[in-house]
């Protein structure tokens, strides 16, 4: 049997360079080979943010840094970053050269904390994790090294919530996810620290962190760690809702369970709920005729190859909204085994009256092939990558890029979390159908 993995959808721990981008006026500085920082880009980026892509500051280590360490020349470049970018925060990143030559790293940035200024180091070497374990390692490394710096008092502000949902860039809809739970949690009375994107107030909101009376996982696994720490350091409890609440069912459900573990006033919070189910269905029965009369063209069947964050929240909007059936679901995020029943807990319960076939794989190819085998005769609808575009095209599919890679979609808001995100679903995957219809 192959060792290879064909068609990554993540990567390697690095890629929380992707992370720092996404905090307003943050600046990743990367001691690491040439090319690292780029490779990641290419794969997760579109855009450069403030000092992303070909901006990001590198020591691009050579085979002398292998030979005599590279802690001098890192030096040189935080020097430099320093005087050329003006940032609010600088993180220092590890690759895979600096970490097998062992070079210090918190003891050359430990120089420059010493003089307060706003730099962190983590140690991401690409071979120790994928960029869904080094998130939390960053976001912990933040807090640690630079916000706890700014709370000796920890006060807690009644109804601050920090919010940990989809990863940065990881996630091609991540601004727009985030602006939306943002925007559904201030509705029904919390105030939200989102950290990351157009919605975040910077470095500034990171601030507040220790003040938040909790913290709200929106993740099947990833963010638990942070949210964890926190709690063992500020003693700021968590709610953890594990996959991503899409349309009308799932997100009120979300919201209510939200409302209740806060304690924030219900008769409100109803308020606010009800008004967005009945903006939400109007939308939907605005077009019901021709949704209805157009059912036929609809796929019958689905396969998602998603992280599980996205597969089960996906998955349920679409069997319990929009009635197409779910055929195998492939989770290619990697999930630690400790999580892996809960994932498959979530689908054997996809409602009421239907359950799910679950594989955890991280072998895009390999995926595929299972798609090829099981394919029937029947149109079938794909919520992958942009690495399924042949394939699709092959068996005669409909495909809605969702993971990365995305390279055949731009995405400057849209998101699929909420209401406003299962209304864009609907919108997008029948923008897919009609395009292809036969």
């Amino acid at each position: 049997m192959s060792t290879f993995i064909e068609q990554p959808r993540y990567s390697c721990a690095l890629g929380a360079q992707q992370s720092i981008v996404a905090i307003k006026r943050a600046v990743p500085i990367l001691h690491a080979g040439p090319g690292c920082g780029d490779k990641i880009n290419r794969l997760l980026g579109q855009g450069e943010g403030y000092a992303g892509g070909n901006t990001v500051p590198c020591t691009n280590a050579s085979e002398a840094e292998i030979v005599f360490g590279g802690e001098e020349k890192l030096k040189h470049v935080i020097e430099g970053a320093l005087k050329v970018i003006d940032a609010d925060l600088y993180v220092v990143l590890t690759g895979c050269t600096s970490d097998i030559v062992g070079d210090d790293i918190g003891q050359v940035t430990g120089q420059y904390q010493a003089q307060d200024k706003p730099i962190v180091y983590v140690e991401t070497g690409g071979f120790k994790s994928n960029n869904y374990v080094s998130h939390e390692k960053v976001v912990n490394a933040i807090i640690d090294q630079y916000v706890d710096k700014f709370s000796p008092d920890r006060t807690k502000q009644p109804g601050l919530v920090n919010v940990f949902a989809t990863i940065p860039y990881q996630d091609p809809y991540w601004n727009g996810n985030l602006e939306e739970l943002k925007r559904i949690l201030e509705g029904i009375g919390l105030k939200v620290n989102i950290l990351f994107g157009v919605g975040s107030g910077g470095v500034d909101e990171w601030k507040s962190i220790p003040h938040a009376e909790f913290n709200l996982v929106v993740n099947a696994w990833s963010g638990l760690a942070i949210a964890k720490h926190l709690e063992q350091k500020y003693g700021t409890a968590y709610y953890h809702f594990p996959y991503l609440p899409v349309g009308g069912n799932e997100t009120s459900k979300f919201l209510r369970e939200v409302a209740d573990f806060a304690k924030v006033d219900r008769q409100k919070a109803e308020q606010f709920i009800r008004k967005e189910e009945e903006r939400f269905y109007m939308h939907i029965e605005r077009t019901a005729d021709f949704m209805l009369e157009f059912r036929y063209g609809l796929p019958r069947r689905f396969y998602t190859i998603l992280d599980a964050t996205y597969a089960v929240g996906l998955a349920k909007y679409l069997l319990n909204e929009l009635g197409i059936i779910p055929a195998r679901q492939f989770v290619i995020d990697n999930i630690p085994e400790e999580y892996q029943e809960a994932v498959r807990s979530q689908f054997a319960n996809i409602s009421p009256l239907r359950s799910a076939e679950v594989r955890f794989s991280i072998d895009g190819g390999a995926i595929q092939e299972e798609i090829r085998a099981d394919e029937r005769k029947n149109r079938s609808l794909i919520i992958g990558s942009g690495w399924e575009r042949d394939l699709a095209k092959e068996i005669g599919a409909d495909l809605l890029i969702v993971s990365v890679p995305v390279a055949y979609r731009l995405v400057l808001h849209g998101g699929y979390a909420g209401y406003n995100g299962g209304l864009r679903l609907i919108e997008d995957l029948y923008d897919r159908v009609l395009d292809t219809y036969r």
